[in-house]
């Protein structure tokens, strides 16, 4: 068996839109390093798109998963449920920013708990729009593709999309798109497309995921915040890429200061088990009617003991500062490459460990250079290192390493990275 022979067999097998970043097939993995089938080694920058934040195959995590796998698999948590599902809900509603008492409900992906933040504040607002950010990722379902704020490829032959959803600028000091105008452009739609009185919520992602890793600062938080106060409005924060101590807290809206109205939560909340959540302020989480929401798999018993084991990990091992380290660690990598490349690496930004770095053509900002972030990860994935581009202008190169990677490890793949990169340039 080798990795030449099973993409074949992929593409016999599996539809085309469900694509794969390169012909490279896993065999084992540990911590922040993967095997291939043909035994070959590959350091790990993506951790299954900031889903593995603990590390691959972490012990603390296979061990919980291996002890319930010998229990129990499956009851549906709405027909029997179980005490880790109550006990997982418990941490997520005292881990999430602010004092107002709390609740949760389990679904399995991360565009369910966004779908299901929709139902939620339509349910308790009686209001049917929806503001959503250019450039914002939420899911691929049909609502959410609505939200998602980027058309290729996840929306495109996809439409019609639901009605009542509006876009505005998501705020970008690089891309020259103030805070003041983004605020300007809401009190637009108020205008032109819905009035306040019929929105019930604003979506947005702290630092915005397959847009690029911009992040909104603490001061538009907290001014959407007050707009949202002012007008009856919800705040809905996706944190599903964000959180669980990937930007250096917890949930990377806490170090706004502000208390969102309901959370995403996913990816990296169970080391690599599909389960997902949303947490949200009580009496807003209470407004659907018993049996508005759930689904078959949502809370599964392996999932919660594996995202029992995660919280652990997280607090032991200390990963909101482990974060702050490694992002630190890449940035002074990264620049050090910005300063001999200025032409073409336009930015290099972080929070926390989610790490970004953006190309541009003649040190343009408004000459994006997709090309190069293309063939830069297609490159890095031949040579024994997995990288994940994205970005509205698809012209970025991001870094979500697990959170427990070794220093040493970051330097052999910094290693490859650079070396691809001069190749190509």
């Amino acid at each position: 068996m080798n990795n030449a022979d099973l993409q074949k067999r992929k593409e016999s097998a599996i539809a085309r839109g469900q694509g794969n970043m390169a012909p490279v097939y896993v065999d084992r993995a540990l911590n922040a390093e993967i095997w291939d089938v043909e035994g070959k080694r590959h350091i790990d920058f993506g951790a299954g798109i900031a889903v593995v934040n603990t590390g691959h195959n972490h012990p603390k995590v296979k061990a919980a998963v291996l002890a319930q796998v010998e229990r129990f698999t499956h009851t549906c948590v709405m027909v029997s449920p179980y005490e880790s599902a109550v006990a997982l809900a418990e941490k997520l509603n005292a881990a999430a920013p602010g004092n107002t008492p709390k609740k949760s409900i389990f679904v399995t992906t991360g565009a369910e708990a966004v779908e299901n933040c929709v139902k939620i504040a339509r349910a308790y607002t009686g209001r049917p729009g929806i503001i959503a950010f250019n450039g914002g990722f939420h899911g691929r379902t049909n609502m959410t593709m609505g939200l998602t704020g980027k058309v290729n490829p996840y929306k495109i032959g996809f439409g019609p999309f639901p009605s009542d959803i509006f876009h505005i600028p998501y705020p970008n000091d690089y891309l020259g798109i103030t805070e003041e105008q983004a605020l300007e452009d809401l009190n637009l739609r108020f205008t032109c497309d819905i009035e306040p009185s019929r929105v019930a919520a604003i979506i947005i992602e702290p630092v915005q995921g397959e847009g690029g890793f911009y992040q909104a600062s603490a001061s538009f938080l907290q001014k959407l915040r007050t707009l949202c106060d002012d007008h009856g409005i919800l705040l809905i924060m996706d944190e599903i890429q964000s959180g669980f101590a990937r930007t250096g807290t917890m949930f990377c809206h806490e170090q706004a200061g502000i208390e969102a109205d309901l959370m995403t939560a996913a990816k990296g909340i169970a080391g690599g088990f599909p389960i997902a959540a949303v947490v949200g302020k009580a009496e807003i989480m209470d407004a659907p009617i018993p049996g508005g929401l759930g689904g078959t798999y949502g809370g599964s018993p392996v999932g919660c003991a594996a995202g029992l084991a995660v919280f652990d990990v997280i607090e032991e091992e200390k990963l909101c500062e482990r974060a702050v380290e490694i992002g630190a660690y890449f940035v002074k990598h990264l620049t050090a490459m910005q300063a001999e490349y200025p032409q073409i690496i336009g930015d290099v930004r972080h929070a926390g460990a989610m790490i970004a770095m953006e190309f541009v053509h003649d040190g343009d900002v408004s000459k994006p250079y997709p090309e190069l972030a293309k063939k830069l990860s297609a490159k890095a994935a031949a040579n024994g290192l997995v990288l994940l581009s994205c970005g509205i202008r698809g012209n970025v190169i991001r870094f979500l390493p697990a959170l427990t990677i070794e220093m040493a490890i970051i330097d052999e793949g910094m290693d490859i990275f650079k070396r691809c990169f001069k190749e190509l340039v």
